[in-house]
């Protein structure tokens, strides 16, 4: 890693639940909630601007999302610092992937990505 990806690191972690009280399987509607968290783990401070998602479903069918901040907030984060937060997603089946990018802006003026790996929303109990 060079010096800069050093600088600038942003570690994400996600937990995933399937939101059975908000679906409704016969409709074509799978509810999940995600709870992300942030951590700066570079030797920068930096804030997060802009998200960007694509969500895709077991059937191929894609939506992008994109917009200011999570949840409401663009948190600034210094080297160590964490942030939390839970959101969620509706797809039309019962398995689909998530994944993205958080832009970033560190103290000194530099922009970065902070990618979001894959992960797997699944309805309990489909994939084994």
């Amino acid at each position: 890693m060079s010096e800069s990806e050093q600088a600038y690191n942003i570690e994400v972690d996600v937990e995933t639940d399937y939101v059975p009280e908000q679906s409704d399987p016969d409709g074509e509607r799978f509810v999940f909630s995600y709870t992300i968290t942030i951590r700066n783990t570079g030797s920068v401070s930096a804030q997060l601007l802009t998200r960007h998602w694509v969500i895709t479903d077991a059937e191929g069918k894609v939506q992008e999302v994109r917009g200011e901040g999570v949840v409401g907030e663009q948190p600034h984060l210094s080297p160590g610092e964490g942030f939390r937060y839970t959101s969620g997603t509706i797809i039309a089946t019962p398995v689909g992937s998530m994944q993205g990018s958080y832009q970033m802006v560190a103290d000194d003026g530099v922009e970065f990505e902070a990618d979001i790996p894959p992960f797997t929303l699944s309805m309990p109990n489909t994939l084994h």
